[in-house]
């Protein structure tokens, strides 16, 4: 390892760590000085390096680290002209992750005990806008092919359970339920770096495609992507 690649570690180690210490709203100009900072443990580098791209904020219409409605970019399939969510195809056929998912009592239960039909599974966080964009569109999806599709929506707000719950609940928010990756091993697994990102499973917990990035998932583009998983 060459000594510019082993100071640009460890300036990246010192980035992430000031950014866990002041949490998600932090805004630090681009030019602050980086200084030598301990290794983050894998859990706190997943939560924050896999929980949003650090690198590229608005890549692909995808998290820019803020909330509410000052920063809520138009999305995929919605005929704007901003970054759009992009479909990945490489990955079909690969089975359902074998993890475990929390709510927000502390109870768990498996990936596998959602599948049997098509799931639609969404990597999204609170202090994201272009997830938060996407909410209302999935939850009217979730009820109204609650019968042929679930719509599994996962936050990566870790350490946080009553606040993701709470967030649901004062949208109205009635047919998501406050599902969590406590540990951040499904952005860790797919690797996109980008939230919101939505991974269409068949019946069988095989992937069809992901979607990284913001989409507009009451379109008649949706109808097509969705009936894919739909296929025998």
């Amino acid at each position: 390892m060459s000594w510019r690649h082993s100071a640009l570690s460890k300036g990246m180690e010192a980035f992430i760590s000031r950014m866990i210490a002041d949490g998600p709203s932090a805004n630090r100009p681009p030019h602050i000085e980086l200084e030598p900072a301990p290794l983050l443990s894998s859990r706190s580098l997943k939560a924050v390096v896999l929980g949003c791209a650090l690198m590229a904020p608005v890549f692909m219409g995808g998290c820019d680290r803020q909330s509410g409605e000052e920063a809520q970019p138009q999305l995929s399939g919605s005929g704007g002209e901003s970054p759009s969510g992009v479909i990945d195809r490489s990955h079909a056929g690969e089975p359902l992750p074998e993890f475990t998912l929390s709510d927000s009592e502390g109870r768990t239960r498996p990936l596998a005990d959602f599948t049997g039909k098509p799931l639609l599974i969404n990597l999204w966080a609170t202090w994201c806008a272009p997830c938060v964009v996407e909410l209302p569109m999935l939850n009217s999806l979730a009820a109204e092919r609650a019968d042929e599709l679930k719509v599994l929506t996962v936050s990566q707000d870790s350490g946080q359970p009553a606040k993701v719950a709470a967030f649901l609940k004062e949208r109205d928010l009635e047919a998501l339920e406050p599902w969590l990756d406590p540990e951040n091993d499904l952005s860790f697994s797919y690797g996109t770096g980008i939230l919101p990102t939505t991974i269409l499973y068949d019946a069988r917990g095989r992937e069809v495609w992901r979607l990284v990035g913001g989409h507009d998932w009451s379109s008649a583009e949706s109808a097509d992507m969705l009936a894919e998983g739909m296929k025998p």
